[in-house]
C-alpha cells in the first residue's frame, strides 16, 4: 500500500509542478529573508568583536579615567609599586583617512605589548628592528596590506591623516602580519603607532585613553588601593556587553521582520497542500476506501510538504546568502549611525546560522502543512468524494473561525497591557494579532462581499456579480490568498505608520532642540575632539554674533547595576535661547533651571530615564576626576539623538568637577536683522586656517539629520517589500489554483456564450476585489499595528514615546498596492482561462 501511495504521490506532483514550485519558492524567500538578517547581525556582531580584540587583546582588565583619560603618571607609579603586574598602557582614538573613513589609532608601548597582542608585534619582515623603529622614529606607523591598498600607501611611503581638524603624516615603515581571516578582520582599518606618536596626533601629551592589566583577584585588589580619584578598575568584557545590549534591540526589530516575512510564506504552504488535499479528494477517498488508513493518509501529506520543504529551504540558504551580501551594508550602516563604529568588510557565514534558517523553514513549512494533512485525516471515504465539502465545512466553521479570531485579538490586548520592560512581549502580541485577524479574515471577506453587491450591479453588470459569486463560492481558497495579501499590507501600513510618525517626531523635536542659527565643530563625532580657545574668542566677539552656546560631549561612567557603565555626558553654557531647545516630560519648569544652572542638577534624556528607572528627584552617581559623586536629577527631556540615553548638565558643575576645559561645539546666535548667510562667512574667516571646522548652518543639519534617519529604516523598507513579494505569489498561487479547479465551470460558462475577453474580465475582477478586500483588511489589522509598534515595541525597545500620526496616504498606497498585485498576479491565471477549450474541458468531466 505504501508503494502505491508513493506512486500516486509522484504522478500528482509530475501533473502540477507549478503548484509545488509556488509553494516551494514562498517558503523559499522567507528563509532567505530569516537567513540574511541573521547572517547580517552575526557579521556585524563579529566585526565589532575582533575589532575590539585587536585592541583588548588577552586583557582582562582595564584602568579607565575621565574625559581626557589617565595620566601616564599613574601609569609609571604602578610599575614601579608593583613591578610584577602586566600592564600595558595604550592611547586610542579616531581619525579619518584620505577618503573619509574612519582609521582607529592605536598607540603601544612595544616593550609591554608581547602578553597582550602578540597579533600587533608581527611585522612583514619579522625582524626586531620594526619594533625599534616604531619606537625611535617620530610619526612612523604599521597597518595591514588591506589598510595600505586602501590608502594607496606602500612600505617606506608618507601618508596623511586627518585628527582634531588637522592634517598629520606618518610613515608606513611596515605591514603588520596578517596569518588569517580573522588577522585580516581584526586588523583593518587600524593604523597602530608607538605611545609618544599617538600622544602627539591625538593632542593628548602626558595621557593615556587607558592601561590594560593580565590580574587576578589579588593582583585586583593590589591595584585598586593604588589608584587615585578619578581612575577605575573596570572588566574589559563589559564593554562588549554593553554593545550588546545596545545594539539587541535593533537586532530584535529586524529578526522580528524576518520571522514576519516567513510567517506570510506559511500562508501560501497551507493554501497549496489545502490545494492538493483538495485535488485529490477522489483519489483519498478510494484510498480510503480499500483499507488506507487516516495515519498513512496524513504521513503522506505531510511527506509531501517536507520535500517540498526541504528543497525550499535549500534554495531559501542559497538566496539568504545572497540577500545578506546587499543588506549587510545596510546593516551596518545603520548601526554605524546609531551605535558605534564597526567596519563589516567581509559577510560571515557560519553553520550555526544556516541550521537555525533551516530549521525554522522546515518547522513552519510542516507547521503550515499540518492543518489541510489533519483535514484529509477526518472525512470518511464516501464524504471525501464529495466536492462541496470543503466549502461547507469552511461556512460552518466560521463563526467558530471568527470567535477564535476575536480571542486572539483579545489576547493581544491583553499582553499589550502586562507591565514590564521586554519588546518580546510587544512581538508576541503582534503576532497574535496577526494570526487572529487571519482568522477573522474569511468572515469579514465574506461580509465586504455583501457590501460590494449593490456596485457590482452597476459598475459590472451580470459580470461582476458572477465575480463576486466566484470569490464567495471559493472561499476556501480565496480566503488564504486575501488572508497573506493582508498580512504582508498591514505589516507595510503598520510599519509605515511607525515610521511616518517617527519622522515626525524627530523632524518636531530638531525643529525645536536647533536653536542657534548655525554650529561649529570638528567633523567626526568623537567627543575628545575640541575647538582651539583662540578659534572660540574669535567668534564670539564677531559683530554679527549676538551670543554663543558651548557644548562639551564625553563619555563617562555611571554607577548604574553591579558595574560602572559609561554614558554619554554632554555640559553645556547656555545661551538664553538655549533653554527653549528641552521639551520636559517629567520635572517642574520652574524649579528646573534654577537647580541645573546653579544647584548642580542634571537633566536624562527620556531613553536613559527609562532604561534606568530613574525620576526627578533621583540621583545619578558619576565618575568624576574627583571620585564618585551624586547628581541630583532635575527633569527628564525629550531627545532622539541617542537610544542609550544622554545627561545633561551645566558647564560651571562640570567645571567644578572635572579637569577638562575643552569645548567640542559650539552654537551661533546671528543677532536681530544680521544676514545669516554673510555671518556665515565671517564665521568662516575668524577660524582661519589652524583648525579645520565645520560651520553648518541649521538648515543643513537638519537635512543631514533626516537623511540619516532615512537610511536607518532602508533595511525595513527592504524587508518589507520582500514580505509583499511572498504575498504576490500567495495570490498567484490561489489564483493558479483556482484556475484548475473552474475549468469545467469556465468551460460551461464559454459554451453558453462566454467571450475569452469576458473571461478575462471575469477574472480579472475577481483577482482584483480579492486585493481591494485585502487592502480594506490591512488597513485597521496595519493601524493597529502600528500603535503596538510606537506605543509598546520602541518604546521597550529604544525609550523612545512619540506622536501617533496616521497619513491618509500610507492608507490609500496601501490598498492601491493590493489592487494593483492581485491584477498582476492574476494576468497569467486570466489568460489560461480564456484559454480554456469547451469541448475539451467537458469532455474530461
Amino acid at each position: 500500500m505504501t508503494a502505491t501511495l508513493w506512486r500516486a504521490s509522484l504522478r500528482y506532483g509530475l501533473r502540477h509542478p507549478w503548484q509545488a514550485g509556488l509553494s516551494l519558492l514562498g517558503i523559499a524567500l522567507g528563509v532567505a529573508v530569516v537567513v540574511s538578517i541573521d547572517l547580517c547581525i552575526d557579521s556585524a556582531r563579529r566585526a565589532f568583536v575582533l575589532s575590539n580584540q585587536a585592541v583588548l587583546g588577552a586583557s582582562t582588565h582595564r584602568l579607565e579615567g575621565g574625559s581626557l583619560g589617565i595620566d601616564e603618571r599613574v601609569y609609571a607609579r604602578l610599575r614601579s609599586d608593583l613591578p610584577g603586574l602586566r600592564a600595558a598602557p595604550v592611547v586610542e582614538g579616531y581619525a579619518a583617512g584620505e577618503d573619509g573613513v574612519a582609521l582607529r589609532i592605536l598607540g603601544i608601548d612595544v616593550f609591554a605589548e608581547r602578553p597582550f597582542r602578540p597579533r600587533l608585534e608581527r611585522s612583514a619582515s619579522g625582524q626586531r628592528e620594526v619594533l625599534v623603529r616604531l619606537l625611535g622614529e617620530p610619526g612612523s606607523a604599521l597597518v595591514s596590506g588591506d589598510t595600505a591598498a586602501r590608502l594607496g600607501v606602500d612600505v617606506g611611503d608618507t601618508f596623511s591623516v586627518v585628527v582634531n581638524g588637522r592634517r598629520r603624516a606618518l610613515v608606513l615603515i611596515a605591514l603588520l602580519d596578517v596569518a588569517d581571516v580573522l588577522d585580516r578582520a581584526s586588523l583593518s582599518d587600524l593604523v597602530v603607532t608607538d605611545i609618544a606618536t599617538a600622544q602627539e596626533l591625538l593632542e593628548r601629551l602626558g595621557r593615556l585613553s587607558h592601561v590594560d592589566l593580565i590580574a587576578d583577584a589579588g593582583e585586583q585588589r593590589r591595584v585598586r588601593a593604588q589608584l587615585p580619584a578619578g581612575v577605575r578598575l573596570v572588566r574589559t568584557a563589559s564593554g562588549s556587553r554593553f554593545a550588546e545590549r545596545m545594539t539587541g534591540a535593533f537586532n530584535l526589530n529586524l529578526v522580528m521582520l524576518g520571522l514576519l516575512a516567513l510567517m506570510v510564506g506559511m500562508f501560501l504552504v497551507y493554501n497549496t497542500v489545502t490545494f492538493s488535499v483538495v485535488q485529490r479528494r477522489e483519489l483519498i477517498g478510494q484510498l480510503r476506501a480499500t483499507g488506507v488508513t487516516r495515519g498513512e493518509i496524513f504521513t503522506l501529506v505531510l511527506a509531501e510538504a517536507a520535500l517540498v520543504a526541504l528543497l525550499a529551504v535549500a534554495l531559501g540558504l542559497a538566496l539568504g546568502v545572497g540577500l545578506a551580501e546587499q543588506l549587510v551594508g545596510l546593516v551596518s550602516r545603520t548601526i554605524n549611525d546609531l551605535y558605534f563604529r564597526v567596519n563589516v568588510s567581509t559577510l560571515t557565514i557560519t553553520p550555526w546560522v544556516l541550521a537555525k534558517g533551516a530549521v525554522v523553514g522546515l518547522a513552519a513549512a510542516l507547521a503550515a502543512a499540518a492543518v489541510p494533512a489533519l483535514e484529509a485525516t477526518r472525512v470518511a471515504p464516501r464524504a471525501a468524494m464529495a466536492r462541496s465539502l470543503l466549502e461547507g465545512r469552511l461556512r460552518r466553521r466560521l463563526p467558530m473561525a471568527s470567535l477564535a479570531g476575536a480571542a486572539g485579538l483579545l489576547l493581544a490586548a491583553v499582553l499589550v497591557w502586562l507591565p514590564g520592560d521586554s519588546p518580546a512581549v510587544g512581538f508576541a502580541a503582534l503576532f497574535v494579532l496577526v494570526f487572529g485577524c487571519a482568522l477573522l479574515a474569511p468572515g469579514a471577506t465574506v461580509v465586504l462581499l455583501r457590501v460590494l453587491r449593490p456596485f457590482s450591479q452597476w459598475s459590472g453588470g451580470w459580470l461582476g456579480r458572477l465575480a463576486l459569486r466566484g470569490v464567495a463560492a471559493n472561499l476556501s481558497r480565496t480566503a488564504v490568498a486575501v488572508a497573506a495579501l493582508m498580512v504582508a499590507l498591514s505589516a507595510t501600513v503598520g510599519v509605515g505608520v511607525m515610521v511616518d510618525s517617527f519622522r515626525r517626531s524627530v523632524s518636531s523635536w530638531l525643529d525645536l532642540t536647533m536653536r542657534a542659527d548655525m554650529y561649529v565643530g570638528l567633523p567626526g563625532t568623537t567627543g575628545e575632539r575640541a575647538i582651539d580657545p583662540p578659534v572660540i574668542a574669535r567668534v564670539a566677539a564677531l559683530p554679527g554674533v549676538a551670543e554663543v552656546s558651548a557644548g562639551r560631549g564625553v563619555t563617562v561612567a555611571a554607577e548604574l547595576g553591579d558595574e560602572p557603565r559609561s554614558v554619554e555626558l554632554v555640559a553645556i553654557a547656555m545661551a538664553r535661547a538655549s533653554y527653549a531647545g528641552f521639551k520636559l516630560l517629567a520635572g517642574d519648569a520652574a524649579r528646573v533651571w534654577p537647580a541645573f544652572d546653579s544647584g548642580g542638577a542634571v537633566l536624562v534624556s527620556e531613553s536613559f530615564a527609562r532604561r534606568e528607572r530613574l525620576a526627578p528627584g533621583d540621583r545619578v552617581s558619576l565618575h568624576t576626576d574627583h571620585g564618585v559623586h551624586a547628581f541630583p536629577l532635575a527633569a527628564v527631556y525629550r531627545d532622539y539623538g541617542s537610544e542609550h540615553g544622554t545627561i545633561v548638565m551645566s558647564r560651571a558643575s562640570y567645571d567644578r568637577h572635572w579637569n577638562d576645559p575643552a569645548v567640542s561645539t559650539l552654537g551661533v546666535y546671528a543677532g536681530e536683522g544680521v544676514d545669516t548667510g554673510i555671518l556665515r562667512g565671517a564665521v568662516a574667516e575668524a577660524i582661519g586656517g589652524d583648525q579645520h571646522l565645520e560651520v553648518r548652518d541649521t538648515r543643513a543639519i537638519k537635512k543631514a539629520s533626516m537623511a540619516v534617519f532615512d537610511r536607518t529604516f532602508t533595511i525595513t523598507s527592504v524587508l518589507r517589500a520582500l514580505a509583499t513579494i511572498i504575498a504576490f505569489v500567495g495570490i498567484l498561487s490561489a489564483l493558479m489554483a483556482l484556475q484548475l479547479e473552474r475549468a469545467k465551470e469556465i468551460a460551461v460558462l464559454r459554451a453558453q456564450g462566454l467571450t475569452p475577453a469576458e473571461v478575462w474580465q471575469l477574472v480579472q475582477t475577481q483577482t482584483g476585489v480579492m486585493g481591494l478586500i485585502a487592502g480594506v483588511l490591512s488597513l485597521p489589522v496595519g493601524v493597529a499595528m502600528a500603535l503596538i509598534l510606537i506605543l509598546v515595541i520602541n518604546l521597550r525597545s529604544f525609550g523612545w514615546s512619540m506622536d501617533v500620526h496616521v497619513d491618509p496616504a500610507i492608507l490609500l498606497q496601501a490598498v492601491a498596492l493590493a489592487v494593483a498585485a492581485a491584477l498582476i498576479a492574476g494576468v497569467y491565471p486570466a489568460y489560461r482561462m480564456a484559454r480554456v477549450s469547451p469541448a475539451g474541458a467537458l469532455r474530461e468531466d
